[in-house]
């Protein structure tokens, strides 16, 4: 706890009166970005192995939190220790069958009670505890799984595929009637179906796209480079077939 301490000291200084003015000026909205900055970087560190890394971004990340921590203790509103306290009491208070006497044999008991705990902690609805400004697939992943919790959920993968197709239909039928707004709505249906599946799949719909972008850059970079070694065209000027023949032509670099 040594280190830890020095953490928060060093904020402390660095908020002081005669501290760093940048870390001065900050407060809660102006530190939002890099909180969700910092976030990712720690899942990109997980993504590639780098434990050094890893190491690296965590701390980074445990900055920020030290961070809001100290400017809310300047207010006199909490303080690290609060933080920490509060989330120690929720770990006991949701674990009844570790510090407790209730038992939960399997990890789908374990969830299920805790959305009880969570209901009997003054929420009104399961859903109540799903952050409004988490990415939209992995918000929608957390929207399916506390549904299943209480068991409102397709038996298999399979009726998730066929709501799959269902919702591709629909869309289809929208574009051809012309009417965007609606269109719009069935695009969001298909989204969260393909997301059902991947759970069902056992797929994280977000590091899924994630990986076909990075494979995307990685084949336009690709073509962008046979262009170059060509000489005698910019990119534009190619025709969409000569593009997709060389696109076709990435997949065997990889």
């Amino acid at each position: 706890m040594r280190t830890m301490y020095e953490l928060v000291e060093v904020m402390k200084r660095l908020r002081a009166k005669n501290g760093c003015p940048w870390d001065r000026e900050q407060d809660h909205e102006s530190l939002k970005p890099y909180l969700v900055e910092e976030t990712y970087e720690v899942i990109d560190a997980i993504d590639k192995g780098n434990d050094a890394h890893l190491k690296e971004e965590l701390g980074d990340l445990l900055l920020q939190i030290v961070f809001h921590a100290q400017i809310a203790a300047e207010e006199g509103r909490f303080t690290i220790d609060d933080v920490a306290s509060s989330i120690v009491e929720k770990l006991k208070r949701r674990h009844p069958h570790v510090f407790g006497d209730v038992r939960a044999d399997t990890p789908e008991e374990v969830l299920v009670n805790w959305e009880l705990i969570k209901k009997d902690e003054g929420k009104e609805s399961i859903m109540d505890g799903v952050p409004k400004s988490l990415p939209a697939l992995l918000k929608a992943r957390r929207v399916q799984e506390k549904a299943r919790r209480v068991g409102f959920d397709w038996e298999n993968a399979e009726g998730a595929v066929h709501k799959v197709s269902e919702e591709v239909k629909e869309l289809e039928e929208a574009i051809h009637r012309g009417r965007e707004e609606e269109a719009k709505e069935e695009f969001g249906d298909l989204l969260f179906s393909l997301v059902n599946v991947s759970r069902f799949l056992g797929i994280d719909a977000e590091d899924s796209l994630r990986a076909t972008i990075d494979k995307v850059i990685e084949r336009f970079k690709y073509i962008e480079q046979e262009v170059k070694r060509r000489g005698s065209k910019q990119i534009g000027d190619y025709t969409l077939d000569e593009l997709n023949s060389m696109w076709e032509s990435s997949k065997g670099k990889r």
